[in-house]
């Protein structure tokens, strides 16, 4: 049986709570609510259409990734007409970040409108942001290019994108970590080791040796977690002789 919020019992009517909520969250009025259906449709549903072709909200969540790099890409362009393609491509990342657009789509509560057969508490940290990522696909479908800017431009550019907060932010604590490895010639390496804990899920222990030296670790569900972990840990405990040698 599937978990549906009682918001989606009449979520096709032109004035349903579904509809209604959907146009708070916009600021607009949506013309096809059937789109924005799909866009908080579960792939657990398997739910397909007259032609067999799946309905759900993974080829929207591709489209609104890419409408986002287009419009937060165009930003940055127009207001810092000194940065070169590198710089440019590096702010535009920090931007549409995994981490930041989970953020987005948590503070809009999105996940609460989510249609699936899984409970949502099963679902990973992602889900956020890959609904927020298909309200956006579903926005340039219903409305086209300038309404869906005008979203983006309320929902992520004005209350988020500050150019000087986003110079200093780190999206990637392992990269950096690396980086600064490989220009100080510093030998490192992430070990996975035995994890003792009792956790229903399974995680993944790593140990991060500079120079043959533990300097962090730390433990996750993942190991690509678990390594980005402990890299933050030690850049903090190195954080002094890490910027001073990348700055």
């Amino acid at each position: 049986m599937a978990l549906v919020p009682k918001i989606f019992n009449s979520r096709s009517g032109q004035e349903g709570e579904f509809f209604n909520t959907i146009k708070r969250i916009l600021g607009f009025k949506p013309k096809n609510i059937t789109i924005y259906e799909e866009a908080f449709t579960h792939r657990s549903l398997n739910e397909k259409n007259k032609q067999g072709i799946p309905q759900n909200y993974e080829r929207l969540e591709f489209l609104g990734d890419a409408m986002l790099g287009s419009v937060i890409a165009a930003h940055l362009f127009n207001e810092v007409p000194s940065g070169d393609e590198g710089y440019l491509t590096k702010m535009r990342s920090k931007v549409v970040s995994r981490e930041h657009l989970n953020e987005l789509g948590r503070d809009l509560q999105l996940i609460k409108l989510l249609k699936t057969n899984i409970p949502t508490k099963q679902f990973g940290g992602n889900i956020h942001g890959n609904i927020f990522e298909a309200l956006v696909g579903a926005i340039y479908l219903d409305r086209g290019f300038k309404y869906c800017e005008k979203f983006i431009r309320k929902r992520v550019i004005k209350p988020y994108v500050d150019i000087e907060r986003l110079e200093g932010k780190i999206i990637s604590y392992k990269s950096l970590f690396i980086e600064w490895c490989q220009k100080n010639k510093k030998s490192f390496k992430y070990v996975v080791y035995d994890d003792t804990g009792k956790d229903d899920l399974k995680h993944f222990a790593v140990k991060l040796q500079l120079e043959n030296t533990v300097v962090a670790k730390a433990r996750a569900t993942s190991k690509k977690k678990a390594e980005e972990r402990a890299s933050k840990r030690a850049y903090y405990k190195l954080q002094v002789a890490i910027e001073k040698d990348l700055n």
